[in-house]
């Protein structure tokens, strides 16, 4: 995929938000000058964006603080929102790296039912298979038969090994499976992936200690990384999710999906300001190609709908 497509398909993934923005602008621009009672507008229009209180301060500040004696209209709003929102976004923006020594990196990818994690594996795979990884995968959702299946089918796709095991079967032998076979055959990156039923916290909670503590008997670094997969489309409730998973499976680093225009993807800097973890990709929709890196500039410009030829 071109740059310039992947750049327009990320305005339309976030092109929820930045209209709900502009709705909720309307009406604000009648002044000269922008007075309190503007201000305290814009922010109230920031923050029904799915933005959170923290981001639409942020923006309010820099507006306040440049004081428009001479107005501004909403393009020059959402320029100065682009460029908070880079900004707000560029520490948290971090690629995953394979840089475990010894191999493989161990890569444990959680998140509840529905939320695209099976398909973001596969993506994840796909990505690192570019940059010359070899990759497998282990079924450890063995909770659900069709997501063991579904995983197998994509990585039969994408032309990588992976380990299984009967449905309802230990997730932690699956796992001590994988990391035997990826050690042996000296294979780069081993992606796992989780049960994601949260009506039992405990129940998951035990089941990814154990995944732990094998992985800890096989090497001591192990998990290298903990990726949570949100579904954009979830708005806030993307952050109990974060807060859940933080507290039963530690967490290190998040993958936003469904950015395909019914999201409401504002929520992504809600996360960066409250949570402050590496958002490590973006996915638009279901091809392979669909997941990218995470550009906080393109995601800032995106989400405040700076669109062509603006610059923030």
């Amino acid at each position: 995929m071109s740059e310039d497509k992947w750049i327009d398909r990320l305005r339309g993934g976030f092109r929820k938000t930045s209209d709900r923005f502009g709705e909720n602008l309307t009406g604000l621009f009648s002044k000269a000058a922008l007075d309190e009672a503007t201000l305290d507008d814009i922010e109230e229009a920031l923050i029904a964006s799915d933005l959170g209180p923290a981001a639409a301060a942020r923006v309010r500040a820099r507006l306040e603080e440049e004081r428009f004696d001479r107005g501004i209209d909403e393009s020059g709003i959402r320029r100065v929102m682009a460029d908070e929102l880079a900004q707000i976004l560029a520490p948290v923006a971090e690629p995953l790296e394979i840089d475990a020594f010894p191999r493989p990196q161990v890569i444990l990818v959680v998140g509840v039912n529905g939320s695209g994690k099976t398909t973001t594996i596969a993506k994840l795979a796909h990505l690192f298979l570019e940059q010359d990884y070899s990759v497998l995968l282990a079924a450890g959702d063995t909770f659900r038969a069709a997501a063991i299946e579904q995983l197998r089918i994509w990585a039969d796709r994408i032309g990588v090994p992976i380990i299984t095991g009967p449905e309802g079967g230990d997730p932690s032998a699956i796992v001590f499976d994988g990391v035997k076979k990826a050690t042996a055959e000296g294979i780069d990156v081993l992606i796992v992936d989780t049960a994601g039923r949260l009506q039992n916290k405990k129940v998951l909670m035990d089941e990814l200690a154990k995944i732990r503590r094998v992985l800890g008997r096989l090497n001591p670094e192990a998990p290298h990384d903990v990726v949570l997969v949100l579904d954009a489309t979830t708005g806030q409730n993307a952050l109990s999710q974060i807060e859940v998973f933080r507290e039963v499976a530690g967490v290190t680093g998040l993958v936003m999906t469904k950015l395909d225009g019914t999201a409401r993807g504002g929520v992504l800097v809600a996360a960066a300001q409250q949570y402050g973890l590496p958002i490590h990709a973006i996915g638009l929709g279901e091809g392979l190609d669909d997941l990218r890196p995470f550009d906080p500039r393109e995601a800032g410009e995106a989400i405040a709908g700076v669109g062509d030829g603006e610059t923030a």
